[in-house]
């Protein structure tokens, strides 16, 4: 089993990247999956989109996103981590769920929102991707998430640096969702053999 765990902040050496990174580590601590791919938008970040993502023949598109399509299809399940931006997910993430359509790569597969604020925030970008980033791409979030609330005092490399309560608790809830994101990895797989999904029938959600 593979695990992809996307990193929706585009800043520089952001809370969200801090948390991502831990969040691979505790997949194979926990062997949760064989494998895991990271993709931090802070190092890759995307052109914004537009038509040439679609007409399948514009070659500076291609180059971008055929490697990135690859990974995403051999992928089981996602870890989709978010901070809250004035309320809202990153544009940077906003585009990245632009260019995954047709292609399959996310369809039908599991996926984990995890959102991330230095305060009290982090629940509009829960609601905002639930909302809007399911539509085309087809990915399922779990019923659960995870809202890491005072995001500076957990997770960091240096224990000394976390709230030991926060910490434990955000520990338990984290390992809690990973074995549901990995059961619900387990069960969609037979959906997606199953024959019942077409995106030729349908290409576009409702």
């Amino acid at each position: 089993m593979k695990i992809g765990i996307i990193c929706g902040s585009h800043r520089p050496d952001s809370q969200s990247g801090k948390v991502s990174r831990y969040i691979q580590r505790a997949l194979q601590d926990q062997e949760i999956c064989e494998e895991t791919w990271l993709y931090d938008l802070a190092g890759n970040p995307l052109p914004l989109w537009d038509e040439g993502v679609w007409s399948g023949d514009d070659e500076q598109w291609q180059a971008v996103l055929e490697p990135m399509s690859q990974e995403l299809h051999a992928c089981d399940a996602f870890v989709v981590v978010s901070p809250e931006w004035h309320g809202m997910a990153p544009a940077g993430l906003k585009n990245f769920f632009l260019m995954w359509t047709a292609g399959g790569e996310l369809a039908h597969k599991p996926a984990l929102i995890v959102t991330v604020s230095t305060a009290d925030g982090g629940s509009y970008p829960v609601a905002e991707l639930r909302m809007s980033s399911y539509k085309n791409s087809r990915i399922c979030y779990l019923p659960e998430h995870l809202i890491i609330r005072y995001v500076d005092t957990v997770f960091n490399d240096d224990p000394e640096q976390n709230k030991a309560s926060a910490q434990e608790y955000f520990e338990d809830r984290l390992a809690y969702c990973l074995a549901m994101l990995k059961a619900y990895a387990l069960a969609f797989r037979q959906i997606r053999v199953s024959g019942t999904v077409s995106l030729e029938t349908y290409s576009s959600g409702m």
